[in-house]
């Protein structure tokens, strides 16, 4: 017998504790979703991950504002209180422009074409039936919209990155099977074989460059100006330590370990959010990229900014219809993709603002040794 054997959540609970001689009841009580509602094999039960929650954090578009709350789930003690106090910071300075902007999400099939000579001639095909391509991606679903499709030819091979909008939901799901269908489409008129859908090219769950430049999902910056008193009172720090630790750590340090990250830790913000709002975490990697810029002002502010290029984030779709990721979703008073990705970037900024001036004052140690053990 194997796992697959059973048709129940209770059958493999069961089977599972007698085969390996173990209590796993928390497992089992945790999972509230039907097993009809959640995308996942072999299941037994669910993990319960502490959730808590930052802000409210003012947020401002063009002329208006917002005050959002941020669910954060983690492990990690500190972490809510840090980007707590970052909101707070930017809220008194009367909250952060946040912008975000849709590049789209994007998949890569690679193809065999035996020469560079049969190579140019694929990508031409490519370019001269962008128009079919197009109607086939969006055969699909009426949700999906081909934006561009970038070629690059490299020796016997030819990539291809398409890159669509799809609409609310993250969507990788949605041009895995758009793309594969004009794959077919493809192959079925040139005769070259298309050795793997997704080619590395999209780039999908990795950390690269390609990101940072062309940009995936969603394209996130934020900042906030900080007067003295703010970096006083709140972040406990001044102007020039708070951008001397910013420039050592994030630009020198950074350039020195050959990171794709220029930042303090995107990670554990865009991480903590994601699990929170039913994203899939595994785009936590192109999340990590980005660049924290600092600016000291003839007036005495200090600009701090955050660049996030690659956010793939969705409100619908996946893990975003889960009982208790709906909920937190719903704590943001958010209603689009677009308006979910401001509050990250919102959130990643506090964070910034708020590991920096820990370290510019020296008390990491002191908030994880309080918080964190």
């Amino acid at each position: 017998m194997s796992l697959r054997n059973f048709t129940t959540v209770a059958e493999r609970q069961v089977f599972l504790s007698g085969k390996l001689h173990k209590d796993l009841s928390n497992i089992s009580k945790t999972l509230i979703d039907p097993e009809r509602d959640i995308h996942c094999e072999n299941l037994i039960g669910a993990i319960s991950l502490p959730l808590g929650v930052a802000g409210p954090i003012s947020l401002k578009l063009k002329k208006t504002s917002q005050l959002h709350y941020v669910p954060l789930a983690t492990t990690e003690g500190a972490l809510v209180a840090s980007v707590n106090r970052g909101a707070k910071a930017i809220n008194l300075e009367g909250g952060a422009d946040v912008f975000a902007y849709k590049t789209g999400a994007t998949r890569g099939p690679v193809f065999f074409t035996g020469s560079i000579n049969h190579g140019v001639i694929l990508a031409d095909w490519i370019k001269n039936h962008h128009k079919d391509l197009k109607k086939i991606i969006e055969s699909t679903s009426s949700h999906i919209v081909l934006k561009k499709a970038d070629i690059k030819i490299v020796g016997q091979y030819v990539f291809v990155r398409f890159q669509c909008d799809t609409d609310q939901a993250m969507g990788m799901n949605m041009v895995t099977i758009a793309v594969t269908k004009a794959v077919e489409f493809i192959t079925k008129k040139t005769g070259y074989d298309c050795l793997a859908v997704a080619g590395n090219y999209d780039i999908d769950k990795k950390p690269a460059w390609l990101n940072m430049i062309r940009s995936r999902g969603f394209e996130v910056c934020a900042d906030v100006a900080l007067s003295k008193k703010t970096l006083k009172t709140v972040l406990k720090t001044t102007r020039e330590k708070l951008f001397d630790t910013w420039l050592a750590k994030c630009m020198i340090g950074s350039a020195m370990s050959g990171s794709l990250g220029f930042n303090a830790h995107y990670a554990n913000i865009v991480s903590a959010f994601f699990a929170a709002t039913g994203q899939d975490i595994a785009h936590t990697v192109e999340g990590s990229i980005g660049i924290t810029t600092m600016h000291q002002n003839k007036n005495g502010s200090l600009t701090v900014s955050v660049y996030l290029p690659s956010v793939m984030i969705g409100v619908v779709g996946g893990g975003t219809k889960l009982k208790t990721q709906s909920e937190a979703r719903s704590i943001t008073n958010t209603k689009t993709s677009e308006e979910l990705a401001r509050v990250l970037g919102g959130a990643v900024l506090a964070g910034e603002l708020s590991l920096l001036a820990s370290l510019a004052e020296g008390s990491l140690a002191k908030a994880h040794k309080n918080l964190g053990r």
